[in-house]
């Protein structure tokens, strides 16, 4: 291994995903030299399917960015969303009940736009950085080092932003005896289906089924994506086409299944449900942001969400420091983005709990009936349910 140039730049983003891009764009437009690092090449981060429904806050910070024209022009406002529960569909209006809305948008057509300006403005991105290592995080100025090519790299910098997931090294850089963490593991996960075809709904449905769990829902008005609880132990080698869209029409309610088309699928996963929380989201000059400090179950359409909130707040934490020289933003950051985040942990975990069968648990079903028939009845239920739906407040500052 020979060694190569060591460099210096005011902030290291580990992790080039939506997270670490929106952060690295937000940083460059306030002229604050940003570089980011990620393990896998640049075809793997723009091909990866994720989640797909932005709150308004989410979309204020990517117009804010300066990266949100395609998604103003090509982004599907949805004014409500369904619950099917008992062969019935209940619909919640978002708009009707708290004025706001939320819009359907890839996370992939997101990571595209923001890649796009990043290469655009000639900010520097190093993909397939291998074995990053942290260092030094306590002092006043850290390093970040990593392998390219069988050559090793060294970054000198003022911070470190872990924006590198749930299995990244950001998080387990920091002392075990520094953090606190709070997990739920449930007993399922989803099985998704991209598929290019037209969604015959208007907006997302979710439904509590006696098979389980389904959600409805779309990326575009000629592409689906949609969703059916399954066991943990369950392999997608398991499940044909075919298979998977009988399912999901014997769960989602007999007057949409009659219009489902059995597409062939062009992605097909399995994905676990937890809740996840780290306290806090900083040690010394390295500050967590996105899945490396939580996880949230897909029920509630969080993650991506919370994502960009943690990544605002820091932004405007690391601004204040560069303009004003004060560490008191930086020192709020964790405080800031853990009460938003546990609010966020709640709702999801509501959501879940009320529309996922749990085998064996009698008690839960009839927790979930009465829940439901509570919050079909209510329209204060309802408002509350669609407040959460949407997004609480960002608490964007004035932009300058």
């Amino acid at each position: 291994m020979s060694a190569g140039a060591r460099a210096r730049t005011q902030v290291v983003i580990v992790g080039a995903g939506p997270a670490g891009l929106l952060l690295g764009q937000l940083l460059h437009n306030e002229g604050i030299e940003a570089l980011l690092l990620e393990r896998r090449s640049a075809e793997y981060v723009r091909g990866r399917i994720r989640a797909g429904v932005l709150e308004q806050g989410t979309v204020d910070v990517l117009t804010r960015a300066g990266v949100a024209t395609r998604l103003q022009a090509e982004g599907l406002i949805h004014e409500g969303f369904e619950i099917g529960f008992r062969g019935q569909r209940h619909r919640i209006p978002l708009k009707a009940l708290v004025g706001k809305t939320v819009t359907v948008y890839g996370q992939t057509e997101m990571t595209r736009d923001l890649m796009d300006a990043r290469a655009a403005c000639g900010a520097t991105t190093i993909y397939d950085a291998q074995d990053v290592e942290l260092h030094d995080l306590g002092e006043s100025s850290p390093r970040v080092s990593y392998h390219r090519a069988g050559v090793r790299y060294e970054i000198d910098c003022d911070f470190i932003a872990g924006c590198d997931g749930y299995h990244g090294v950001s998080r387990r850089s920091i002392p075990a005896d520094k953090l606190e963490s709070f997990e739920r593991i449930y007993p399922f996960g989803w099985l998704g289906v991209l598929a290019d075809v037209p969604p015959p709904w208007h907006e997302l449905i979710y439904a509590n089924s006696e098979r389980g769990f389904a959600l409805a829902s779309m990326r575009s008005p000629t592409r689906v994506r949609c969703y059916v609880q399954c066991s943990l132990d369950d392999k997608v080698e398991n499940w044909s086409d075919a298979r998977f869209w009988d399912e999901f029409r014997r769960r989602i309610g007999a007057e949409i299944a009659d219009h489902v088309t059995a597409a062939p699928s062009i992605e097909k996963s399995i994905a676990p449900l937890r809740s996840f929380v780290v306290e806090p989201l900083r040690y010394g000059r390295v500050f967590l942001a996105g899945d490396a400090a939580h996880i949230v179950p897909p029920t509630g359409a969080k993650g991506l969400n919370l994502a960009v909130s943690d990544v605002y707040y820091l932004y405007e934490a690391l601004r204040d420091f560069y303009r004003e020289r004060s560490e008191q933003p930086l020192e709020e950051y964790s405080g800031r983005c853990l009460r938003r985040i546990w609010k966020a942990e709640r709702f999801s975990w509501w959501m879940t709990r009320q529309l996922h069968r749990f085998p064996g648990d009698a008690f839960a079903a009839r927790m979930q009936e009465t829940e439901l028939q509570y919050l079909f009845e209510s329209i204060a239920a309802q408002t509350s349910m669609a407040e959460n739906y949407v997004g609480l407040p960002l608490g964007l500052s004035a932009a300058t």
